[in-house]
């Protein structure tokens, strides 16, 4: 059923700032309300306007649970403006803009910021279930003979900390972590080490060159000292493949292929975007950067998650009976250059096409029209807003080279994908 479309008005993001093994300068609400406050500013409607502020986050800290409810208020929305949280993993950021679409589609409402954030890098450490047990005989003390009994039984061996972002990269079910999964795929495909550290340093290459462009989407940060963060401080210049197949693997040691070089980085930062309704863009007299056209979300096998976006891609490739290269440009979400490489493989790969998908094989992806300003391994993948930032930075290169359509994708933890289909305004 044809619904009426669904504009894209404008858009920010932070600069993504790379986790170092410490707490970032911004909490996840820091994040986003220094990215919708420039946003905001530049729109001829008040923050109070908004019909409600929907916000993905896969990992919020424990003062910021609802965390969309946290930033609506922040910024200026007001008591009566709802803010809500949603968390599908890797996708949280493009299921607050999928969120948005369903509800400006039921006359819910009809202006929405929308996107998503995670800081990473504050990610929670943890104790063991025998450290919380004897936290709990502490509490429970009575007396100097009561506490001495509990300290001589003091847990050594579960001292050191559970750290959280671990156990939310690794899939409960099938008990592997994103990068096994991404071994996997390397391995049913036939992606060598080489061809991964080649994706990765172009990656990088292609990041670098449009470092300048890259600052038409970028809110830079302030923090509370006030050091500025202006551009992303992931992306290297010496991300050459010589020096990239030094590295060691990480997930499967010692005969594994994939390294923290061609990984996603963990990274700091938030992407928003203001969706809107016809007549919204007509009341306030807009000038929207494109539009969503169709969206679809997949499922899989866990243990091969990062092929989510051939599944959710080909539903809408077949609903507007496109092909691969029929679209001008594409983002598919770089969680491992693996994982990238496995979707273009299984595309063309006439068992998996008709196993898995039930089609005939689609061919060979372009890699001209594919993250063409490099992905999440050089600009790092802060979990909840990736999903927001490819769509936003699809639109801009599409509007900016003067280009219709797009793909943006995402490959989910958990075995799903998620895709979006998107039109400038001159796709009429």
């Amino acid at each position: 059923m044809p619904h009426a479309p669904i504009y894209v008005v404008d858009g920010a993001r932070t600069p993504f700032l790379k986790a170092r093994n410490a707490p970032g300068p911004f909490s996840a609400a820091d994040l986003a309300v220094q990215a919708g406050r420039e946003l905001l500013l530049r729109q001829p409607f008040a923050p109070a306007d908004l019909d409600e502020v929907i916000v993905g986050c896969a990992a919020p800290s424990a003062d910021e649970v609802n965390i969309g409810r946290v930033i609506a208020l922040r910024l200026g929305c007001g008591h009566r403006v709802p803010g809500w949280t949603v968390m599908r993993n890797c996708a949280s950021g493009m299921q607050a803009l999928d969120s948005a679409i369903a509800n400006i589609h039921t006359g819910r409402s009809s202006l929405v910021l929308a996107g998503g954030v995670d800081a990473l890098s504050r990610a929670p450490l943890l104790v063991s279930d025998e450290m919380t047990r004897w936290l709990a005989s502490w509490a429970a003390a009575r007396g100097a003979g009561d506490r001495f009994t509990a300290l001589r039984r003091f847990p050594w061996r579960s001292i050191a900390p559970v750290i959280g972002l671990v156990k939310g990269l690794t899939d409960p079910v099938v008990g592997l972590s994103m990068g096994q999964t991404a071994e996997n795929l390397a391995t049913r495909f036939g992606i060598s080490r080489q061809a991964m550290d080649e994706y990765a340093a172009r990656s990088h290459a292609r990041a670098l060159a449009a470092r300048e462009a890259a600052a038409r989407e970028i809110a830079p940060l302030i923090d509370a000292r006030g050091t500025l963060y202006p551009t992303d401080d992931g992306v290297r210049d010496d991300s050459t493949v010589e020096r990239l197949g030094k590295l060691r693997p990480v997930f499967d040691k010692p005969w594994g292929n994939i390294t923290a070089g061609n990984s996603s980085q963990v990274t700091d930062g938030a992407a928003l975007l203001l969706l809107a309704s016809e007549d919204a863009v007509k009341r306030w007299n807009l000038q929207p950067l494109g539009r969503i056209v169709d969206s679809q979300w997949a499922g899989l096998d866990p243990a091969q998650m990062g092929l989510g976006p051939v599944h959710a891609t080909t539903s809408i490739l077949q609903r507007h009976h496109l092909g691969l290269n029929d679209l001008d440009l594409w983002e598919i979400n770089e969680a491992f250059a693996a994982q990238v490489l496995a979707c273009l493989a299984a595309w063309n790969d006439t068992v998996y096409c008709r196993e898995e998908l039930g089609t005939e094989p689609w061919g060979v992806l372009d890699q001209a029209r594919l993250n063409v300003e490099g992905g999440a391994i050089a600009l790092g993948h802060p979990v909840g807003a990736s999903g927001a930032r490819i769509v936003l930075h699809l639109l801009q290169l599409l509007r900016e080279r003067g280009l219709q359509r797009g793909m943006a994708a995402i490959c989910i933890g958990g075995g799903q994908g998620g895709a979006m289909l998107l039109e400038t305004e001159t796709a009429q």
